[in-house]
């Protein structure tokens, strides 16, 4: 199985849990936002996850944001569940371990910023598709 697949499948399992942003701050929303722009879309999924592919198991580290107010242990062990899941049932891998750093905590005064990040880079997809 490819360390990209298995990187997107964590990734993506991370995202689902409520308050976690991948990768680290704001800054890392900005990068994600010129490199969805520029085309790179899979890198959003993929940042701040990396592993190690064996033939039947693999490994797997995630740095992230998370946000301020949450419980950092509690976030912690759902992003754990979920990546272990969904890695094992969609990649048919068993996750030996998962491995979590928290770099960063998202303060509320951000999320109206990552917004509009987003609704601008939801109209440059769409000027995008009309060219």
């Amino acid at each position: 199985m490819s360390d990209a697949v298995v990187a997107q499948v964590a990734g993506i399992a991370a995202q689902e849990v409520e308050g976690v942003q991948m990768g680290g701050s704001t800054a890392a929303a900005v990068g994600g936002f010129l490199q969805s722009v520029t085309g790179g879309s899979s890198a959003n999924y993929t940042r701040g996850v990396s592993v190690e592919v064996g033939e039947e198991e693999t490994a797997i580290g995630l740095t992230m944001t998370v946000e301020y107010g949450k419980s950092v242990p509690q976030i912690s062990e759902a992003v754990r569940q979920n990546v272990i899941n969904r890695v094992e049932n969609l990649v048919g891998l068993r996750v030996t371990e998962v491995n979590i750093t928290v770099n960063d905590v998202q303060f509320p005064e951000e999320r109206p910023m990552l917004g509009q990040q987003q609704e601008v880079e939801q109209q440059a997809q769409e000027q995008e598709r009309r060219a």
